[in-house]
């Protein structure tokens, strides 16, 4: 069971307007791309020896931009038909859903900046180990809010796991270090 922490919680508006609980993650998500400058963080994928399914570099921004859309649309559904339900159960749910959503949305943004920047590749896969575990338990507890939130997310979940696979691969085939990879050239 989980807490509805305030301190650890995004207010209100970005979950019961619905042009602020989607435009908040991608514009979150797409701040977070810009800042570890693009063009480096490329040159860095495309060094690294990957495992087998590793997608193009421009799959990244098209599907994260749908994923953070669909996060912020089940925040909204889910925020908006728990916190009108006359079920108590639903609503402490709901403000539960809320913590586990930012502290979420918390985790999905540092992966970015420890991969590609810090170059801290243990880090950043233990970070979307606990995403992927944290989404799942969001899914739990928002599909019993409204069904539909907790689906909306599932698309979001699926790439987690593939994320999971890349980001784990990639420390592996790399000796978990990538600062030597970029000096060799590879």
């Amino acid at each position: 069971m989980t807490s509805y922490i305030p301190a650890l919680t995004l207010p209100s508006v970005f979950f019961s307007h619905p042009a602020a609980a989607i435009l908040l993650p991608i514009a979150a998500g797409t701040a977070v791309g810009f800042s570890t400058r693009p063009k480096e963080t490329k040159k860095t994928y495309l060094a690294l020896r990957q495992p087998p399914l590793r997608p193009p570099p421009w799959v990244f921004g098209p599907a994260w931009t749908l994923l953070y859309g669909l996060m912020g649309f089940a925040a909204y559904r889910a925020f908006n038909t728990g916190m009108e339900s006359l079920d108590a159960r639903k609503v402490l749910l709901t403000k539960q859903g809320t913590t586990l959503y930012t502290i979420q949305l918390g985790l999905n943004l540092i992966w970015m900046p420890l991969f590609f920047t810090l170059k801290r590749p243990i880090e950043a896969t233990a970070d979307v180990v606990a995403l992927t575990g944290l989404t799942g338990y969001l899914i739990y507890i928002w599909g019993q809010v409204d069904e539909v939130a907790g689906w909306a997310l599932a698309p979001y979940l699926g790439w987690l796991t593939f994320a999971t696979y890349l980001s784990a691969g990639a420390g592996y085939l790399n000796n978990w270090n990538f600062n030597t990879v970029e000096k060799k050239g590879i």
